[in-house]
């Protein structure tokens, strides 16, 4: 932005301080002559600043008279190529121009990524997911007795259950990391088996990785 500022700020000066000639009509900058009496083929100009489908600053390229003449010129976003303005831009570049920073990637290792899934499986198996569900009132009414299960207006599916997962331990799972072969259909506690990478170690005394999700009324 500096590089443009000051460059087009030395253009004006250059405009103010070039004589001005008579025409038999109306007095005409300097930088116009360079598109006069050209109508049939294009101009080479300097751009100033970068525009889209053109060029770069500092580029060199063929425009037609109109386009350079009715809107390039005016906003200073070209100009002519002689060796004046050439000169001028090649200086203001090489005080003005940013210098591109050298940027790094770190990438994570296999064992880092291995901490990583471990410390969210460890997050899983320690944390417990809480549903709240409407009940279906007509089945509700038809229980035999009370200790048959409430079952719930709509089941929760696996899809729901990753939602939930990601929203409320902040750990992101895939729906194949869930072994869920039917939707829950009743409130109560359930231990939903995970399937987690291989790499990682089972705590001692357990035999796969699951995920503890509690269903209840709202």
């Amino acid at each position: 932005m500096a590089y443009i500022q000051n460059g087009r700020h030395a253009l004006r000066q250059i405009i103010k301080e070039t004589n001005v000639q008579q025409s038999h009509d109306r007095l005409m900058q300097p930088l116009f002559y360079a598109c006069q009496g050209i109508r049939y083929r294009k101009l080479d100009v300097i751009l100033t600043t970068s525009i889209e489908k053109l060029g770069k600053a500092g580029e060199t390229v063929k425009v037609a008279p109109g386009y350079f003449r009715n809107h390039l010129m005016p906003k200073l976003l070209a100009v002519p190529n002689i060796d004046k303005f050439a000169y001028l831009i090649k200086e203001q570049r090489k005080i003005y121009q940013p210098k591109e920073e050298e940027v790094q990637v770190v990438t994570k290792n296999v064992e880092d990524k291995s901490k990583v899934y471990e410390k969210a499986a460890y997050r899983l198996l320690n944390g417990r997911l809480v549903l709240r569900r409407s009940i279906n009132v007509e089945k509700f009414r038809a229980r035999s007795t009370k200790d048959d299960p409430i079952e719930l207006r709509s089941p929760v599916t696996k899809d729901e259950i990753v939602a939930e997962v990601a929203r409320q331990l902040c750990v992101q799972i895939d729906p194949e990391n869930l072994h869920l072969p039917t939707p829950l259909e009743t409130f109560g506690l359930f231990d939903v088996q995970l399937r987690m990478p291989k790499s990682i170690p089972l705590p001692e005394g357990r035999y796969n990785w699951t995920l503890k999700v509690k269903i209840r009324g709202k």
